[in-house]
């Protein structure tokens, strides 16, 4: 779904101060109610603003909360070089584990998985935000790792962002259990014996 942001009425100009505000607000309603209980009377009321200026902005509550999410999805993961494959995925997936089990991320995620299997456009954009970033971050490091001669020519980038981030998904919204550095260490070794094994 493209979200164009809307122009402001007349010479308005947005204020950034307003526009974090908001953001803020949308991602703690969506933290504590969730998006099918979530209002642009209840983010306006939290961001001390009126509605009018979250109608300034977007047009409707998904508009808002998909441009915001997209936002946060797509912002860069600094990618590590620490000299070793393993090395760079334990750092990956430590940076990646902390993120989602932050306080309003690991609230937001699973409640956002569940609406995207009811609403196709929540779904699009989703993925679309989450794909770009993910296959990115793992072509770079696959091939940092390939051009060392620690994998073989040919390992499969998204292969790698299945092993690498699917346990951490299924950690974080479905066992509940905690991501401590032993599980990294562990999980680290099984990618990469995993990627260096699909190519023998």
């Amino acid at each position: 779904m493209a979200t164009t942001k809307r122009a402001p009425a007349g010479a308005a100009v947005l204020r950034g101060d307003i526009t974090v505000a908001i953001r803020n607000a949308v991602m703690n309603e969506l933290a504590e109610v969730g998006y099918g209980r979530l209002s642009i009377e209840a983010v306006a009321r939290r961001a001390g603003v009126g509605k009018t200026a979250i109608y300034r902005r977007w047009s409707n509550k998904l508009e808002m909360v998909m441009e915001i999410v997209s936002d946060i999805a797509e912002r860069k993961v600094p990618l590590p070089d620490t000299g070793s494959f393993a090395g760079d995925l334990q750092l990956l997936m430590f940076i990646v584990s902390k993120a989602l089990q932050h306080r309003i991320a690991s609230q937001i995620i699973p409640d956002l998985m569940a609406e995207a299997a009811r609403n196709p456009q929540i779904a699009e954009t989703l993925q679309g935000a989450l794909r770009t970033q993910q296959q990115a971050l793992a072509e770079k490091l696959v091939g940092q790792a390939v051009t060392r001669g620690e994998l073989p020519e040919g390992t499969d980038p998204k292969l790698a962002v299945d092993l690498m981030l699917g346990p951490l998904y299924w950690r974080l919204a479905i066992s509940r259990d905690p991501i401590g550095d032993e599980y990294l260490e562990q999980l680290a070794a099984a990618v990469t014996g995993a990627l260096k094994a699909a190519h023998q």
